[in-house]
C-alpha cells in the first residue's frame, strides 16, 4: 500500500482499492446488529437530507431537464458525502461487499444479514426525516408541489424502466464509493463522490434509498401514493441497484484485480 505511484497522483491504485474495499466489506459484516442498524438509520437520514436539498433546488425549475437538474445532483451528493466521510451504512454502497463474499472472506449469510439490516435501517431513517420535514411546515409551501411531482414521476415508471434505471444508478453510486477509496484526504473523497452522484441525478436514474425518502416526502406533500405502487417502485429499483452495484461494479473489479490472488 506504500508503493510510489508512477502517475504522480496521491491516490491508491485500482488493485489497492480492490483490497481496501474487500477489507472494508469484512469489517462491515462483523458489526453488531445495534451498530449496523444505528449506522444504517443515519445513512437513511443523510441520503434524505440530500433528497430534501434536491427538492428545494428543483422548486421553480424544470424538474426534467436543464442546468438546474445538474445543480440538484450536486446538492444531492451531500448524502453520500455524509455517508462516506461521516461513516454510515448505506445499502446501495454495500453492494461492494459482494467482493468479500465471492472471495469467501465473509459468508453469504453474513452478506445477506448486512444487506437486510442496512436496508431496514435506511428505510427507518429516510421515513423519519420525511416526517420531520412535514412537521417543519416546509412541505406546505412551494416545496410541496415539487415533492409531489418528483414522487408521482417515479411511480409513473414501468417495472422495466425502474429496474434498468436502478442498475445504471447504482453502477455510478458504487463507482463513487470505489473512487472515494482511492483518495487519501477528505477533499479527495468529496471530489470523487461529487461527479458520479451528480451524473446519476442529472440522468434521472433511480436510487432505492433516495426513493425511501422522496416517496414519503411526496405523500406528505399531498401526492396520491398507494402502498402497492410505492412497494413496486422500491422493489424493482432495489433489484436493479443490486445488479448494477454487485454485478456491474463489484464483480467486474474483483475479476480484474483479485481473481488470481484468491485462486
Amino acid at each position: 500500500m506504500t508503493d510510489s505511484n508512477p502517475t504522480g497522483l496521491d491516490a491508491y491504485k485500482p488493485a489497492q482499492i480492490a483490497e481496501l474495499v474487500e477489507t472494508a466489506g469484512v469489517a462491515k459484516a462483523h458489526l453488531t446488529i445495534g451498530q449496523t442498524l444505528t449506522l444504517a438509520i443515519l445513512a437513511g437520514v443523510f441520503i434524505g437530507f440530500g433528497g430534501a436539498a434536491y427538492t428545494i433546488v428543483m422548486t421553480g425549475a424544470d424538474p426534467g431537464f436543464g442546468p438546474a437538474r445538474f445543480l440538484g445532483g450536486v446538492v444531492f451528493s451531500l448524502g453520500l458525502i455524509l455517508v462516506v466521510v461521516g461513516g454510515a451504512e448505506l445499502f446501495t454502497g454495500n453492494a461492494l461487499m459482494t467482493i468479500a463474499a465471492v472471495d469467501r472472506r465473509i459468508s453469504t449469510m453474513a452478506l445477506l444479514r448486512n444487506w437486510g439490516l442496512v436496508y431496514l435501517g435506511n428505510l427507518i431513517g429516510a421515513i423519519a426525516l420525511a416526517q420531520a420535514f412535514a412537521l417543519t411546515g416546509l412541505l406546505d409551501g412551494p416545496m410541496a408541489a415539487t415533492a409531489s411531482a418528483i414522487a408521482s414521476g417515479k411511480l409513473d415508471l414501468t417495472a422495466s424502466q425502474a429496474f434498468t434505471r436502478g442498475i445504471l444508478c447504482n453502477a455510478l453510486v458504487c463507482l463513487a464509493v470505489w473512487l472515494s477509496f482511492a483518495a487519501r484526504s477528505v477533499v479527495g473523497k468529496v471530489t470523487a463522490i461529487l461527479w458520479p452522484i451528480s451524473c446519476f441525478v442529472l440522468l434521472g436514474l433511480e436510487h432505492s434509498v433516495a426513493n425511501m425518502y422522496l416517496l414519503p416526502q411526496g405523500a406528505m406533500s399531498g401526492a396520491e401514493i398507494g402502498f402497492r405502487a410505492a412497494f413496486g417502485n422500491l422493489f424493482w429499483v432495489t433489484v436493479g441497484n443490486i445488479v448494477g452495484g454487485a454485478g456491474g461494479v463489484a464483480l467486474a473489479y474483483r475479476f480484474a484485480y483479485l481473481r488470481n490472488s484468491s485462486e
